[in-house]
């Protein structure tokens, strides 16, 4: 299947000509190598050691690496593409047809939001030791905040303990939804800690670098996503028993934990709504093929009416949650992340939410297949599912938009 051709491409958006020929060879690498096995992935993973990586996406990393299709993500890093989140978008986009695509570029979550991190706050050390090797794509790593006693999207809530010992630091605690713990690949987790109970409410927690071989650190158990075991990624329950890590693992400084956090989840939220947009897509391109195809009540289903409804809202859709995602990334790059929360968390309501409609229409178009796993449908609706909570619920980020539409609204009638 070709891949979607998007109207946020070429000739939508006034994208300069670098832009554009990063597009184009984005949309040629989907074309040529990622979408002709994705079947034959999904079958090795199925049939073999699930918990392996599949030998394929090696060998697409390969190609991508040499064909300069990578770490397209990271405008900061000296040796990267340099693009803007503007600019990453409908390249985000593109990867978002197919659930493995984004680490045949080496722009898979959670290794993204790290690496971010790293560079951003991480030491000279940190960096030789655990950037490098995650930008050349060599290891893997994930990251461990949630826990399975406290509501979690209040991240204020976070208990598992980080407590100086000397030139060590001493970890305890339950994480769960550790993504990416599963694949044995990953050498190295960033943790999420109390480490100052007694200071003030958003300067309790750090952030801390730990080897995922380190002493007490003991996954439990791999979880389930609606029946998905995500292998060989997989999400972990994970248990830290006196994890002894040095010092100089601690990113920035104790304390600093949120201010990471507002760092890392800005470009990392925007980047999982971009591929929402390239799943919507491809779950139109299906629909409107599914219902070219076949039949019912004496005329193909692409002349009922209620179908070609659910086709028009879907096209509508998607370009308005389009329309705000490059809003979104805009802003982040032109007055920052700060200033762009509103859009950040309006995307972060509007994404999911857009492609689990397309998806629903697209599986309800394919009859018994659409649940079935014959069709990339089930799957992408399961994962578009869970990220209405993944980076926050939509509560959440409903209640953040009102707060500042409020403060703007109240300044407003203070200038009048």
């Amino acid at each position: 299947m070709s891949s979607v051709v998007s109207s946020s491409g070429p000739g939508y958006f006034p994208w300069d000509e670098r832009a554009r020929d990063y597009q184009h060879r984005v949309r040629d690498f989907m074309d040529r190598h990622v979408l002709p096995i994705e079947s034959e992935v999904e079958r090795t993973i199925a049939t073999g050691d699930r918990w392996q990586p599949p030998s394929q996406i090696e060998d697409l990393k390969r190609k991508a690496k040499n064909e300069g299709l990578w770490n397209l993500f990271l405008p900061e890093w000296d040796d990267g593409p340099g693009l803007t989140n503007l600019e990453y978008a409908p390249l985000c986009e593109l990867m978002g047809q197919v659930i493995w695509a984004p680490e045949v570029f080496n722009c898979s979550a959670p290794d993204t939001g790290n690496m971010e991190v790293l560079a951003r706050y991480g030491s000279d050390e940190q960096k030789e030791r655990w950037l490098v090797p995650l930008l050349e794509g060599e290891i893997r790593s994930c990251f461990a905040m949630t826990e399975p006693d406290v509501a979690s999207s209040d991240a204020t809530n976070i208990r598992s303990t980080i407590r100086c010992d000397g030139d060590h630091y001493v970890l305890n605690g339950c994480k769960w939804w550790t993504s990416g713990a599963g694949d044995p690949r990953c050498r190295v987790m960033i943790f999420l800690g109390l480490s100052d109970p007694d200071a003030k409410r958003h300067s309790r927690h750090s952030m801390i670098l730990v080897p995922m071989d380190a002493e007490g650190v003991t996954v439990r158990r791999m979880l389930t996503v609606f029946g998905y075991d995500d292998a060989p990624h997989g999400h972990a329950e994970i248990s830290f028993e006196d994890v002894r890590v040095p010092n100089t693992n601690m990113i920035l400084g104790e304390g600093r934990g949120f201010e990471i956090a507002q760092g890392r989840l800005g470009p990392g939220r925007i980047h999982h709504c971009m591929r929402l947009l390239g799943v919507a897509e491809r779950a139109l391109a299906l629909m409107c093929r599914r219902v070219e195809e076949r039949a019912a009540f004496g005329k193909p289903l692409a002349d009922h009416g209620t179908i070609r409804r659910d086709i028009a809202d879907s096209r509508i859709e998607i370009e308005q949650a389009r329309l705000l995602v490059l809003k979104a990334a805009h802003m982040m790059d032109t007055v920052g992340n700060r200033e762009a929360r509103s859009e950040i968390a309006m995307i972060k309501v509007v994404a999911p939410n857009v492609a689990l409609r397309v998806l629903d229409r697209a599986i309800q178009a394919h009859g018994g297949g659409g649940v079935s796993g014959d069709f990339p449908l089930a799957y992408h609706w399961a994962m578009s599912r869970t990220l209405r909570l993944a980076d926050g619920p939509d509560e959440v980020h409903r209640e953040s938009v009102a707060k500042l539409e409020l403060a703007r609204q109240r300044i407003l009638r203070r200038e009048s």
